[in-house]
């Protein structure tokens, strides 16, 4: 039996809410692109999220430990991996489209640069007077602009819906105003699930990874509620960890936090009764989010993941190679353009050096910015 786009959208149609976005009710893209046969515009948007360039770049970009420091450890890929895993669970169980909430996943760190938050803190420094950088704002500039993969049209021309889920992406940067949405609106059920999906997904997986590297030992955590509700859960109250056991338990704390999702967000759901998109958008408050008892507690572990994970000495050491490796490539750069691509010299005319030489440093992978550190400056490296 062939199921064409016809029956797709039908399907969503038939067995999906009220609230949900549905592919046939999409806004359209940019650019003329007629719709394939066989799939949706947010499953088509989902396939060019994967193939496009930025997206096989993560695979070597840093989340917390920079690629270097071992295979375990996620990246930036394995972490949007989980995200989108998490967020099509949240979905399905919202009866909303899980096709959207992929692609919004999928999209939602394409613009992060190399060394996670240290590269792009030291970006957004030296960048200040042409407008900072941010990876949030990179990920729209990157679907809309810097991907080049189409011959009538720059960007992906993804459909009005992902766009919209990634420029509402929760963050403190007011994108969705730039990007020409409207800032009174709020993100759609399945925006709200690629947010809460993307902030799961990074506590819990963080504290494995620091659990794993030793920079954080589970006796550490037991000021940590939520910590000693997941042991309970277990069964385990023991002092030292091995790999088995760590597996369990971060199983159990991303269990937790996705069943309190999907009950609070129903109970919500329930008492506002949207019959609509646009019913979600407008209302004051997310729909989709923790329960008030869970955000505190939440609120506990990412304290402790700050105070005692991302400001550890290592991470620390980690964090400022980076901003030196960044800073030094970028000053070469800018003063002197001639050993940028011919592709990005010849945008200087139009765009500012330094947003030029930021867009072309955010591409890089990590060890893709380490090598380009040798070639400008190890003499014994060929340019």
């Amino acid at each position: 039996m062939y199921v064409n786009r016809q029956r797709l959208e039908q399907n969503e149609a038939d067995t999906l809410a009220p609230y949900a976005t549905l592919s046939r009710a999409s806004q359209g893209r940019e650019y003329p692109d007629d719709e394939p046969d066989y799939r949706t515009a947010f499953q088509r948007d989902r396939d060019r999220i994967v193939h496009s360039e930025a997206f096989r770049r993560l695979e070597y970009k840093t989340q917390v430990f920079v690629n270097d420091e071992g295979d375990y450890y996620r990246t930036r890929l394995t972490h949007t991996l989980e995200v989108a895993q998490i967020g099509r669970t949240l979905a399905r169980a919202l009866a909303v489209n899980e096709d959207l909430v992929e692609a919004i996943c999928l999209a939602h760190d394409l613009g992060h640069p190399p060394f996670g938050h240290a590269g792009e803190g030291i970006l957004n420094r030296l960048t200040e007077a042409c407008g900072g950088f941010n990876h949030n704002h990179q990920t729209y500039r990157v679907v809309t602009e810097l991907e080049q993969r189409y011959p009538d049209w720059p960007g992906l021309n993804l459909t009005h819906e992902t766009l919209e889920g990634i420029a509402k992406h929760e963050t403190e940067y007011d994108l969705s105003q730039i990007a020409g949405f409207d800032p009174a609106l709020r993100g759609s059920v399945e925006a709200q699930i690629a947010n809460i999906a993307d902030e799961l997904a990074y506590n819990a997986h963080d504290l494995d990874d620091g659990l794993q590297a030793g920079l954080i030992q589970p006796d550490d955590l037991r000021e940590i509620e939520l910590w000693r509700d997941v042991c309970d859960r277990a069964g385990w109250s023991g002092h030292t960890i091995d790999d088995v056991t760590r597996h369990l338990l971060i199983r159990e704390l991303i269990g937790l936090l996705v069943g309190d999702v999907i009950e609070a967000s129903m109970e919500r759901l329930k008492a506002l009764q949207p019959r609509s998109v646009e019913e979600v958008q407008r209302h004051t408050q997310p729909v989709v989010s923790h329960s008030e008892e869970t955000i505190a507690l939440s609120r506990h572990l990412k304290d402790f993941l700050f105070q005692n994970m991302y400001r550890h000495f290592r991470v620390a050491r980690m964090a400022k190679r980076a901003e030196r490796f960044v800073e030094q490539i970028f000053t070469s750069y800018v003063e002197d353009p001639r050993q940028l691509p011919r592709s990005y010299q010849a945008r200087i005319g139009e765009s500012d050096i330094r947003r030029v030489v930021a867009d072309y440093i955010a591409a890089m992978t990590d060890r893709g910015a380490l090598l380009e550190y040798r070639r400008l400056f190890d003499p014994l490296m060929r340019p």
